[in-house]
């Protein structure tokens, strides 16, 4: 009796050994050199959060949306869309502070807050750091979508959630003001930067801003509670306007086709982030009190200060 199933089981294990022969092989994922560790934690199904590589060391946490890290695995394999955030580790010495980059895609202040942020705030140290870049995601309709209220203000609206739950939504603002003074309970600094620009032209020529809604918004918060800012809104915009239209069409992925001329107005290939990456260095030493001055890497340390705006 146990020699058919013996017989079963090999016929079995060549058959699936001759089909993997024959599917064609995907090729990893090009992550630049990044150290993915900063990006993700343990391989799984879902997303996995990442963790600091060395706990004697303290912490650049980067919290926000896609822009910041994007797809569940953060390694390019989303249509190679890259955040800012997997560039941004060659700035800075792995032997003097840890980058997390714990951004998620899809995210706004309130539904990252709500969270994401409950899972990771206890582990932020005295000494850390935590850059947080929301507005991408934040508009829409409270009770359809992960937005929130307009503004900076204490408006509240009551609303049912699309889990179907009750839920007190605030003012973007309002949320921003919590990571800041939650980052500050722990003894760490918050640093507030304003979302990137999406890929707009005017009827002027130059990229549209959001200094009306939340990149404005952003700086209104950060100057009431007097953390840093970096507008990385406007700087970004500087940049794609002296590059102009199609240098900034490539950079954007999937690029413009014939079949859709306007193509990604959103997230940036591996290009773009490293650019967008450059100007978070440079705004990081413009700051009045750089809390990561002396963390810079080689590649860092020649990243001038970004220009006065």
């Amino acid at each position: 009796m146990r020699k058919p199933l013996l017989l079963l089981c090999l016929l079995t294990a060549a058959s699936v050994r001759a089909q993997n022969a024959a599917a064609p092989l995907r090729p990893p994922p090009d992550t630049h050199g990044v150290d993915m560790r900063t990006q993700a934690g343990p391989p799984g199904p879902r997303y996995s959060p990442p963790s600091p590589l060395d706990p004697g060391l303290p912490t650049l946490w980067l919290i926000g949306d896609s822009t910041v890290r994007n797809g569940s695995a953060g390694d390019g394999t989303n249509l190679n869309q890259w955040g800012w955030g997997a560039p941004l580790t060659f700035y800075f010495d792995p032997l003097r502070v840890n980058v997390v980059n714990r951004a998620l895609g899809g995210t706004s202040a309130r539904s990252f807050y709500n969270n994401n942020w409950k899972k990771m705030a206890d582990r932020i140290r005295s000494g850390d750091t935590v850059i947080l870049q929301f507005g991408t995601n934040d508009g829409g309709n409270p009770a359809a979508s992960v937005g929130e209220l307009p503004g900076i203000g204490a408006e509240t609206k009551e609303v049912t959630n699309r889990a179907g739950r009750a839920e007190t939504v605030h003012t973007y603002g309002w949320y921003l003001r919590q990571f800041i003074a939650e980052t500050r309970a722990r003894q760490a600094t918050p640093i507030v930067c304003s979302l990137i620009p999406r890929k707009r032209w005017g009827a002027d020529g130059r990229i549209q801003r959001a200094h009306a809604t939340f990149a404005g918004w952003a700086g209104q918060v950060a100057a009431a509670e007097h953390v840093g800012f970096i507008d990385l809104n406007e700087l970004i915009a500087r940049r794609y306007d002296v590059l102009g239209k199609e240098r900034v069409d490539l950079i954007y992925v999937p690029n413009p086709t014939p079949a859709k001329p306007v193509g990604e107005t959103v997230h940036t290939g591996w290009e773009g982030a490293v650019q967008n990456a450059e100007v978070v260095v440079g705004g990081l030493k413009a700051l009045p009190d750089d809390p990561v001055d002396g963390d810079f890497s080689a590649r860092g340390a020649v990243i001038a200060p970004a220009p006065r705006i």
